[in-house]
């Protein structure tokens, strides 16, 4: 009987254990590339909703997190994963795991022109 039970448990586990997909235990985040002017390295925007805690107001957070891209694929606009990883350097603490969205890598002329010079309209030429 014992052996019968013994039996049934390692089926199981071995049953388990062939299905069971590896989970990593660190933390993944998603956010959209903002900076890739470093080699190797970006920089990534993640966006969360916060609640006040006295007012109750949902408010947007963003933070920045440097991640380290190997090959330098990430163009800005990209929707990224990055995950937690060891220390690379001072600020690198975030890995680029993968590009789940292509940006289109280029600036609008009018957002420069705004950045440049907020008075300047190209209309009234």
């Amino acid at each position: 009987m014992t052996q019968n039970a013994m039996q049934g448990a390692s089926s199981t586990s071995t049953a388990s254990t062939g299905a069971t997909v590896v989970k990593s235990r660190r933390v993944q985040k998603v956010g959209v590339v903002v900076s890739n002017k470093m080699q190797k390295t970006i920089v990534v925007a993640v966006e969360s909703l916060k609640k006040h805690r006295l007012y109750k107001r949902s408010y947007k957070q963003t933070k920045h997190f440097h991640a380290h891209d190997e090959n330098n694929k990430c163009q800005i606009g990209d929707l990224v994963r990055i995950e937690e990883s060891r220390p690379v350097s001072k600020t690198k603490r975030w890995q680029l795991i993968e590009i789940i969205k292509r940006g289109s890598g280029i600036v609008p002329v009018e957002q420069v022109l705004a950045e440049a010079d907020p008075n300047l309209d190209s209309e009234a030429e």
